[in-house]
């Protein structure tokens, strides 16, 4: 338990600036792993990293680039399938007092991301596929910020609205196009101090 909630608080932890004239800078940090006890069992280990980068150039607005590295590996008895993405875009943030201690925002955000899958196929001929594709993203996140004290605060987000595509430029796989609609599927709370 105490390994889960510690890597929710990295997943979640962010540091922000919401002053004019300044830098924003935050990110989030995902982990997670299982282990199977069964001989056929799988093995599973996940991490992401996150950075965000901008500039308030008045109280209202923030600009700037975001960026995503993501990996992740299954391990099986007879093989092993594994997934690397990575993707750079901008971002423009809003936000809005609504009292002393809340402010709401809403990031737009958009860019370029690709998709590296290797995966195992078992049966009477077992061989290794992967699969390389590249394409957009589009997402629009609304979130909650609570001042708690002296320029430090929570951030509350309960999902948001996103549009991807993946065209592959390999034999060996289908484009995908993918709409996410997820209020009040996710949960996330950062943390975030002004400078």
């Amino acid at each position: 338990m105490k390994k889960s909630l510690l890597i929710l608080a990295l997943a979640m932890f962010s540091f922000a600036n919401a002053q004019k004239g300044t830098v924003l800078v935050s990110g989030n940090v995902g982990y997670s792993s299982q282990k199977s006890g069964n001989s056929g069992g799988q093995d599973y280990n996940y991490y992401n990293f996150s950075p965000k980068v901008g500039y308030q150039y008045n109280d209202n607005w923030t600009v700037g680039v975001e960026s995503s590295i993501s990996n992740s590996k299954s391990t099986f008895t007879l093989g092993d399938n594994s997934s690397k993405s990575f993707s750079v875009g901008g971002f423009i943030r809003y936000s809005k007092p609504i009292g002393g201690f809340f402010s709401v925002y809403a990031d737009l955000a958009t860019g370029y991301h690709n998709a590296d899958q290797t995966y195992f196929t078992g049966g009477f001929n077992p061989s290794t596929i992967t699969n390389k594709a590249n394409g957009f993203y589009l997402g629009i996140t609304p979130a909650l910020f609570l001042n708690i004290n002296k320029g430090f605060g929570l951030n509350f987000n309960i999902g948001g609205l996103g549009y991807n595509t993946l065209n592959n430029t390999t034999n060996n796989g289908n484009d995908t196009k993918s709409f996410n609609f997820s209020f009040g599927q996710a949960v996330s709370v950062g943390i975030s101090k002004n400078f």
